[in-house]
């Protein structure tokens, strides 16, 4: 006849150890959260230039970029290219449509005094800066602006 064996407790100091940890963690959030310590804020900056952009998806796969003031074409985003500016676009045409919203919308572009660029949903009111992804991929936007020369 076989004999089961039971393995043994597991030990209660780590558990208890875990369970403190967890419940420190939970409450420092709270705090935080309702305190606004440790909170970031930007800091109030004047708009420099602003434009008005809608973004048009083309049957080779390409992007036409328009003014939405004078629906003048600015900018064609070639099929393959610009990579952050499609992904970023991606993700805001999700929010939209999981909110139910359309796509006519236009999207606002703003160059700030104090050097940031943000690109923002006029639909969904959502605001990118788009300087915490790198000055690289913020100057794809930024060439949207004019000749983007201007915003470093």
């Amino acid at each position: 006849m076989s004999r089961l064996t039971h393995p043994a407790p597991f030990p209660r100091g780590p558990l208890i150890a875990v369970g403190i940890l967890v419940g420190a963690a939970i409450l420092l959030a709270a705090v935080g959260q309702y305190t606004g310590f440790g909170k970031t804020d930007l800091p109030q900056s004047t708009a420099v230039e602003e434009r008005q952009l809608i973004f048009v998806d083309q049957e080779d796969g390409g992007v036409g970029v328009y003014d939405a003031d004078s629906d003048d074409l600015i900018a064609v985003m070639e099929p393959g290219t610009n990579g952050f500016l499609r992904a970023t676009l991606r993700g805001l045409a999700r929010e939209r449509k999981l909110q139910g919203l359309g796509q006519d919308a236009p999207f606002r572009l703003t160059h700030w005094a104090d050097g940031r660029l943000s690109l923002e949903d006029t639909a969904t009111g959502r605001r990118l800066e788009l300087h915490a992804f790198g000055p690289t991929n913020a100057q794809v936007f930024a060439r949207l602006l004019g000749d983007g020369s201007q915003v470093q």
